[in-house]
């Protein structure tokens, strides 16, 4: 896993779909579109549980083949790649940077925050209040078994933030000390449910129990469109060796190990979602999806 967070995955794909494209020697335009749309789906199957790959995807090449209808110069559909790819990379930078400046306002003057798992829409969110000169303190969770709260805990203590890692089973403990949860989202069912790393449900529990705030910091392409009519978002499960040594596994080849990558989070736990075009109450996700595709 050499990339991490949702929106980096997704950026990194287009990135990727691109340079493929622009080293394709084909003869027509009929054949670049069919080569780029393989790659595309090869791309998806990367990340199944983080809609924003797909989603990415499915905004290039889904423009591309609009743009392509009747052209057979393959250099110009390599430039019309090249924008689509570009055009999403911008929108997912400054969707991050937006959501920053909304959610910040939710968080107050001497708010002592918890976040988990290591999400760019998030740490912009508290990046922001505290150049915003907000007086705030930060719980890290570890973020086993990968520790992604290392990478998070690091970047906020280099930007000046007062920031404090926890182990994950620490929740509970701290939680009293908490103002507001700020997490980032995999993937947001319509119905405002929220899929990212394995214990946000836990945290989120937590956090209602103490009447803790919780917030969920994405962007909006990260809304899963198969969720509209059912549909589940498979959840991941990894290598046990994740979790525990080769050598421990076969030592204790009794004991087996599951490694879930990520949970859903029940909208009732959820406060509020963040996302570029405004800060939505998680009943009213469906309206955002209705909007972005068109729907009545």
């Amino acid at each position: 896993m050499k990339i991490r967070g949702a929106g980096r995955i997704a950026r990194a794909a287009v990135k990727a779909l691109e340079d493929y494209g622009d080293s394709l020697d084909v003869s027509g335009g009929r054949d670049f579109v069919e080569r780029v749309r393989e790659a595309g789906e090869y791309l998806k199957g990367a990340r199944p549980t983080a809609v924003s790959l797909p989603n990415a995807i499915n905004y290039v090449v889904l423009n591309l083949e609009k743009e392509a209808k009747g052209v057979e110069d393959v250099a110009s559909l390599k430039a019309a790649l090249k924008k689509y790819c570009e055009s999403f990379v911008e929108r997912s930078e400054s969707a991050v940077e937006k959501i920053g400046l909304l959610g910040a306002r939710l968080i107050q003057d001497g708010d002592t925050i918890l976040t988990h798992c290591n999400s760019e829409a998030a740490i912009s969110v508290i990046l922001t209040a505290h150049r915003q000169q907000k007086n705030i303190k930060v719980f890290c969770t570890e973020t086993r078994p990968k520790g992604q709260g290392y990478l998070t805990s690091s970047k906020l203590a280099k930007n000046g933030v007062d920031v404090t890692l926890i182990v994950d089973s620490a929740v509970n403990f701290f939680i009293k000390k908490v103002d507001q949860v700020v997490v980032g989202a995999d993937a947001i069912y319509v119905n405002g449910a929220v899929v990212n790393k394995i214990g946000t449900s836990q945290v989120a529990l937590v956090a209602n129990q103490a009447k803790s705030r919780f917030m969920v910091a994405a962007e909006s392409y990260k809304i899963a469109p198969k969720t509209f009519v059912g549909e589940l978002i498979p959840i991941e499960e990894r290598s046990p060796e994740e979790v525990v040594s080769g050598e421990w596994a076969q030592e204790n080849k009794e004991v087996k190990i599951r490694n879930p990558s990520f949970d859903v989070t029940p909208p009732k736990y959820i406060d509020s979602i963040v996302t570029e075009v405004g800060i939505f109450p998680p009943e009213g996700i469906i309206l955002l999806y209705r909007e972005t595709y068109g729907l009545s």
